[in-house]
């Protein structure tokens, strides 16, 4: 069992920054791949960013250039940073990680998650 801890979120104005955190356990953390979600009230959860274990990180077109996500094996940590914050990124995050094999833009492709971090972000 892989325990998933999110944080780093909160309220911030367009044009603003944030800098999530995601801790995860295991021994085995630098051969996970890890993904960032996000879902907003009365849509589906979406792919935000992932990363592989080697870390070839992937991004959905909506973030490209704004977000950047990394990850410190050290720490058994990974990070989003989101620069250029618009409203519409407004939603909950999810952190996610997927044992084996590279990050998956669908969400059933991983199998610990976070409870989430909300992110506000106010025109």
């Amino acid at each position: 069992q892989v325990q998933v801890v999110e944080s780093g979120g909160g309220l911030v104005q367009a044009g603003g920054s944030l800098r999530l955190s995601c801790a995860a356990s295991g021994r085995t953390f630098s051969s996970y791949a890890m993904g960032w979600f996000r879902q907003a009230p009365g849509k589906e959860r979406e792919f935000v960013a992932g990363i592989s274990w080697s870390g070839a990180t992937y991004y959905a077109d909506s973030v490209k250039g704004r977000f950047t996500i990394d990850r410190d094996n050290a720490k058994n940590t990974v990070y989003l940073e989101m620069n250029s914050l618009k409203p519409e990124d407004t939603a909950i995050y999810y952190c996610a990680v997927r044992p084996k094999g590279g990050p998956r833009v669908g969400d059933r492709e991983y199998d610990y998650w976070g409870q989430g971090t909300q992110v506000t972000v106010s025109s």
